[in-house]
């Protein structure tokens, strides 16, 4: 017995987040047979090549599992210290839009070009925030209320926000910066945000109501604002069928024509009709091929990842990590939420990707950083102690 004792070790097992890994790598392989039935129509007419658009995804993902795997085993303490570099980086990234290495697709100056290599800032800048926000917020603690803290929080959140809106004109991606920045403050201190939902609500409300009654006797096509047309269109989708609201009503067609089971995977007939189907509106596509089974089924992986996240950021084991895991969350949540209430038309058209899912090689580069963080900082939470003897457990 005392020779037992002489060799007892106590063991900590570490955490690691097996449904969270499992629900990401199922999103990425359903997304690449739904880009590639999506895409395959469009593909073939623009560039004579059915899989054109699967093949630059998969090296994309190829490049995202990498950097996955990185992050996974990377210390996530690391990108505290390098969070400031991060966030200036990105910052020079937008602006780089204003420079010849913008480019321009569809109307939108949203693109860098480096020798035909792509890149979305705005991503990176989503990143960049959730790391810097979450240093700024672990060390300044209980200060958090203090009015100059309340001030640089506002600034860190602001300047990238007002940056994308001004330069590229993303209200979207400037709406989930924003949004982010707010959940992870309310992660800091729900009780200094509790009136947050409500103010943010009331400011959509007002938003909408105002820009209605200023245009609803003005016709979409005239020479106002494009966010203000966009969402007089929303409200009157039939009356500009034939083009604000097209791209919409084509994919409600597609949902309503799906069923419950759909028509088979690659039986779409709207992908030929919907433009640009493999981005934004590829929950529409879904939902004819699969049906409103299919979808639901995509909404619940979604569902599960969001709460698996949640899960990692309750128990975390510092406030870094938790704040980190937090923002990654509400990342995805904001974007899943805003990509299906886009598509059901309960939103104005916005242009919001669905992760892992829609085309976008710089999206799910940066999405799959953002998991491999999370499972870094899973990997870190302690579950329990075992007494091992003689290389064995008690």
């Amino acid at each position: 017995m005392g020779r037992k004792n002489r060799n007892r070790k106590v063991k900590t097992e570490n955490f690691f987040d097996y449904t969270l890994l499992f629900v990401v790598l199922f999103l990425l392989l359903f997304g690449l047979i739904v880009l590639y039935s999506v895409s395959s129509y469009e593909a073939n007419i623009k560039f004579g090549d059915g899989a054109y658009y699967l093949k630059n995804q998969m090296k994309a993902t190829v490049l995202g599992l990498v950097v996955f795997v990185i992050a996974i085993f990377v210390d996530y303490h690391v990108w505290e210290k390098l969070s400031i570099i991060a966030y200036v980086v990105s910052l020079c990234f937008v602006l780089l839009i204003l420079t010849p290495l913008g480019r321009t697709y569809n109307g939108a100056r949203r693109w860098l070009d480096f020798g035909g290599i792509s890149l979305q800032p705005v991503e990176i800048v989503k990143v960049a925030l959730i790391m810097f926000l979450a240093a700024f917020i672990a060390a300044i603690g209980t200060k958090i209320k203090d009015k100059k803290a309340i001030f640089w929080s506002a600034a860190i959140m602001g300047v990238p926000a007002a940056m994308i809106f001004f330069i590229t004109r993303n209200a979207s991606s400037a709406i989930i910066i924003a949004g982010i920045a707010t959940v992870m403050f309310f992660m800091a201190d729900p009780k200094y945000l509790r009136y947050v939902g409500l103010a943010i609500a009331a400011a959509l409300f007002l938003t909408v109501y105002v820009f209605y009654s200023i245009y609803k006797a003005q016709s979409a096509e005239g020479t106002g604002d494009f966010r203000k047309n966009r969402i007089v269109a929303w409200l009157n989708p039939d009356d500009y069928a034939s083009d604000t609201s097209f791209q919409t009503i084509q994919g409600m067609y597609a949902i309503g024509s799906g069923g419950v089971f759909g028509k088979g995977l690659g039986e779409s007939v709207q992908k030929m009709k919907l433009p640009e189907a493999q981005n934004d509106m590829v929950f529409c596509i879904i939902c004819e091929e699969l049906g409103v089974f299919g979808g639901l089924c995509v909404m619940a992986l979604f569902l599960l990842l969001i709460y698996r996240c949640m899960v990692i950021a309750s128990n975390a084991p510092d406030t870094y990590g938790a704040l980190l895991v937090s923002g990654v969350m509400g990342h995805f949540a904001l974007q899943v939420l805003m990509n299906i209430a886009v598509v059901t038309n309960s939103m104005p058209n916005t242009g919001v990707t669905l992760p892992f899912i829609s085309y976008g090689g710089t999206s799910v580069l940066f999405l799959l950083a953002e998991v491999g963080i999370v499972l870094n900082v899973s990997k870190n939470i302690k579950t329990k102690e075992v007494v091992v003897y003689e290389g064995r457990r008690a």
